[in-house]
């Protein structure tokens, strides 16, 4: 009882319980801060659907329209007229989903390597991965090139395929993911149950580093899709990527904008999908990843 008595004052003279007391003002602060947050990245893809549905004269007006016009599908069929927007997107889609399934795939193993078997030289082979992240892609443009050209493959689609079926990244990204969410302890159950290491990686690894896989995949989907550089160099102008299709979209002496904005918006579309689809995964890996930390 002088227990109880003992620690029942601090309960009643101390702050008020949750509920009871006054409203929740940080929390109010933490909405507000975050709608403004979420107001600064809507408002530019807002404007392009406002760009894409007018004509060029409009834009160029001082100050600039700020609600949709009626010309939205019509500026989407000149883009479509101009450059084989479908082709570009089916292009895209058999790249990045190439190398999104690959990467995450190939680098959750080889993250799974790292970070949990033992083996000669694990250190230095990862630290030779990590050590690939700092040469800029530009460097080896040429022999890429060169190498592209001696396997009969420029021009094609696997020649933005194969140079990136794996990333350091992905292999970065997925062993520090794995050191923290992965136990040890079920590793050597399933020794003990005579797993190999590959039913191993298939019946435990993969369903645990599904969050993470997740988010590598929408990251490694979304770098595959807006890349320009590689692609606009190997591709010939007749099987192009969606964004070489889009560099070409409302070429003269005046660029229209408006045909621009169009064939970007289609574009664009896509990746949304693609992130309203792995949006709750990505949340729940990140919110999996500071629990753990």
């Amino acid at each position: 009882m002088s227990a109880v008595a003992e620690i029942a004052p601090p309960l009643a003279t101390g702050g008020r319980r949750r509920g009871t007391g006054a409203p929740n003002v940080g929390g109010r602060w933490t909405y507000v801060a975050l709608t403004l947050t979420a107001l600064v990245f809507v408002l530019p893809f807002y404007y392009m659907i406002v760009a894409a549905s007018r004509p060029m004269a409009e834009m160029a007006q001082q100050p600039p329209p700020l609600t949709p016009g009626p010309l939205l599908f019509t500026n989407i069929g000149k883009a479509l007229a101009q450059q084989d927007l479908g082709l570009a997107l089916t292009n895209s889609f058999i790249v990045s989903g190439t190398i999104t399934i690959s990467t995450v795939l190939l680098c959750t193993l080889a993250g799974f390597a790292f970070a949990k078997l033992r083996f000669r030289g694990r250190a230095q082979l990862f630290g030779l991965a990590v050590g690939t992240m700092m040469i800029p892609p530009s460097l080896g443009v040429v022999p890429l090139y060169s190498l592209m050209v001696d396997l009969g493959l420029a021009g094609s689609l696997a020649s933005v395929i194969l140079p990136s079926l794996v990333a350091a990244f992905g292999v970065f990204f997925m062993r520090q993911y794995l050191v923290q969410s992965l136990p040890d302890e079920l590793l050597d159950a399933a020794k003990v149950d005579g797993a190999t290491t590959l039913r191993t990686y298939w019946s435990i690894v993969l369903p645990i580093a599904r969050p993470g896989m997740a988010v590598l995949g929408m990251l490694t989907f979304m770098t595959a899709w807006n890349d320009f550089f590689w692609p606009v160099i190997t591709l010939d102008s007749s099987n192009p990527t969606v964004q070489v299709a889009l560099g070409n979209l409302g070429t003269g002496y005046v660029p229209d904008t408006g045909v621009i904005m169009a064939g970007t918006l289609v574009g664009t579309l896509p990746v949304l999908v693609v992130f309203a689809l792995l949006g709750r995964q990505i949340v729940g890996g990140i919110i999996a990843g500071a629990v753990k930390a």
